[in-house]
């Protein structure tokens, strides 16, 4: 069993206050799950209004299976044009 991990530092230009920063993140995550059938949370920096950490994880018994699953879940973030992605982390367990 392969287990994925995904951390992603969000910046979202368009976010004047954490109502906003939350509506963003809602969409977009609740896309995410629907799409990829992936675990997503935000997991870090909540109190701040135009960043934000979120953790994507996935579990596939190929390796290859699970880079191409992240892979697309990044693609998908960058496609949607209102978030910023600062860092990426990948990690196999």
């Amino acid at each position: 069993m392969i287990v994925g991990l995904l951390t992603l530092e969000l910046f979202i230009g368009e976010a004047e206050s954490l109502k906003d920063k939350r509506r963003v993140l809602k969409s977009i995550i609740d896309k995410m799950k629907a799409k990829f059938n992936i675990s997503v949370a935000e997991v870090g920096k909540q109190d701040s209004w135009q960043f934000s950490t979120v953790g994507v994880s996935c579990v596939s018994n190929e390796p290859s299976h699970v880079h191409q699953m992240l892979s697309a879940a990044v693609k998908f973030v960058e496609n949607q044009g209102t978030v910023e992605i600062v860092e990426i982390h990948t990690e196999l367990l």
